[in-house]
């Protein structure tokens, strides 16, 4: 049997052009945003504690220290867990009841999450520890950042989580010495991954093991990557389209402020202005259409649609990555709280918001592409091919954006709508928050592709012009970006790697950032 490679997935190339890259160092208890998250996700950077962190968590943990001295009856501490809530442990069983909580928790299944989606959980893991009301030790905290910042990536399957406990039982496991890891390139036994890493295993104690595994983190953590990549394309988006809006010679009364201006979305009003950025300085085409097809006037409407659903996702989770989600609450005032903050429905719901509005945004790029290609709406070379006929061009590029189509489609289902009793009713609703924000990191990376499916057929058909028609200094740059490893298509060539450097291009930031250059920021 092989042995199973590191996933590379989503992520693989890192957003040297996102905000998050000039975050230096992430510290819990600080102001965390979505770009601290990814910072620590995708660019490696290091995790420490202030001394505001450390004084919250040793409060608590000397709080729970002291509750078990007198003997009080906290859930998953001196009571089992889920519908095992009624049975109590006893004092010999409680450390060993820790362990067995993240042995038996240890359920999900198939391929294993990414390197970044796995990161980014264990960060979010410390963040809700480090909120002050968890229990936990701060020696704990300590030895999970040190996995983070020596690059310990635990093995952690990806499938059968309803809300949390999962995904996080497999990256705790390996916090005390078990289950499976990366490290230096290699999938080793957890133990073994912790001793190169000079990392010595923790040993759980009172409430730490539940502690590891609440609090809905890898849905945040999911839902926050698929954020923080849906803000960037929905502004990579701005630029696409405004290439494919040059080229076909829009009518771009459409965007004129005062008709922004009639109706109130502000979102709708700051895509026409960079539209008309973007566009400055572009030959003047008069107006060749009295009115244009929807897929070139509608986009400040649509694009601001989406970018409107984003805004409220990225803040919905960067209040998560401030929140405890934790169960039960070890509050300041002396008392245990049992409630469920670990619900993840506004993650959820955000998550399956995001999955609809990267289908938004696709559906109209597609049919930009489409109009690109097609002769007879175009007034460009069919398939954008010089020699039509015995060459096919750019035919299947619009194939290839319906089927991603025909997939967002698919799983912008909701999956927060969904909910299967489960722990003998004791949890007769759960969240399906984990299902969202898996598939939100999807549809964003299957969007991706297809803008920049849009964007290679705009720099092709823009060629067809060159002779006739000034790009605006931002297109020309957008240009010169995509010929350095995609190539005009003078004849026919084998298409996958230039549409797999469109999508590089995108989820890097990168077409975002050189308009950004010339124009100001777009988020």
């Amino acid at each position: 049997m092989t042995e199973p490679r590191f996933p590379e997935g989503h992520g693989r190339e890192k957003l040297s052009c996102n905000r998050a890259s000039i975050v230096t160092e992430a510290v819990p208890g600080e102001d965390v945003s979505l770009d601290v998250l990814v910072a620590v996700a995708r660019h490696d950077v290091r995790v420490s504690f202030n001394s505001a962190c450390r004084e919250r968590v040793e409060r608590s943990r000397a709080l729970t220290e002291r509750f078990i001295r007198e003997k009080r009856v906290i859930y998953g501490v001196t009571t089992g867990v889920g519908e095992n809530v009624r049975r109590i442990i006893s004092e010999d069983e409680a450390g060993r009841y820790q362990e067995n909580i993240l042995l038996t928790h240890c359920t999900s299944v198939g391929e294993p999450l990414d390197r970044e989606a796995v990161r980014a959980t264990m960060f979010v893991m410390l963040l809700n520890m480090g909120a002050g009301y968890s229990g936990v030790r701060m020696e704990t905290l300590e030895k999970l950042a040190a996995m983070l910042n020596r690059d310990v990536v635990p093995w952690a399957p990806s499938h059968g989580s309803v809300g949390y406990l999962a995904i996080e039982a497999h990256i705790a496991l390996v916090l005390t010495g078990r289950g499976k890891a990366w490290f230096g390139g290699e999938l080793l036994d957890g133990g073994e991954a912790m001793k190169r890493a000079g990392i010595r295993p923790v040993v759980p104690t009172h409430r730490e093991g539940l502690c590891l595994i609440s609090g809905c983190t890898s849905i945040t953590a999911l839902g926050a990557l698929a954020a923080c990549d849906a803000r960037n394309l929905v502004s990579t988006a701005d630029v696409i389209a405004a290439c494919t809006l040059e080229v076909l010679h829009a009518n771009l009364s459409s965007f004129d402020e005062r008709v922004m201006s009639a109706k109130r979305q502000p979102e709708q009003q700051r895509i026409a202005r960079h539209i008309l950025k973007i566009l400055n300085g572009s030959a003047d085409h008069g107006e060749r259409n009295l009115q244009d097809a929807l897929s070139l006037r509608c986009v400040p409407q649509a694009h601001g649609a989406a970018r409107r659903t984003i805004e409220d996702a990225v803040s919905v989770l960067e209040n998560e990555l401030h929140s405890c989600n934790d169960n039960p609450i070890i509050h300041p005032s002396g008392e245990v709280i049992s409630a469920c903050n670990a619900d993840a429905g506004f993650t959820g719901i955000e998550s399956d918001s995001l999955c609809i509005a990267m289908g938004y945004l696709s559906k109209i790029s597609e049919r930009r592409t489409d109009r690109l290609l097609n002769e007879y709406v175009s007034g460009l070379p069919p398939f954008l091919t010089p020699d039509p006929g015995s060459n096919s061009g750019y035919m299947e590029l619009q194939n290839s954006s319906a089927g991603l189509m025909g997939e967002i489609r698919v799983l912008s289902h909701p999956a927060s709508v969904d909910s299967i009793p489960t722990c003998a009713l004791q949890e007769d609703y759960v969240s399906m928050g984990y299902n969202a924000a898996r598939k939100a990191r999807q549809v964003v990376e299957l969007a991706e592709y297809v803008l920049g499916n849009e964007l290679l057929a705009a720099v092709q058909a823009a060629e067809f012009r060159s002779g006739e028609d000034a790009p605006s200094p931002v297109t020309a740059a957008i240009a010169a970006a995509v010929r350095e490893k995609a190539p005009f298509m003078k004849n026919d060539h084998y298409i996958a790697p230039d549409m797999e450097w469109a999508h590089t291009l995108v989820h890097s930031g990168r077409i975002r950032a050189i308009a950004e250059k010339i124009i100001g920021p777009m988020f």
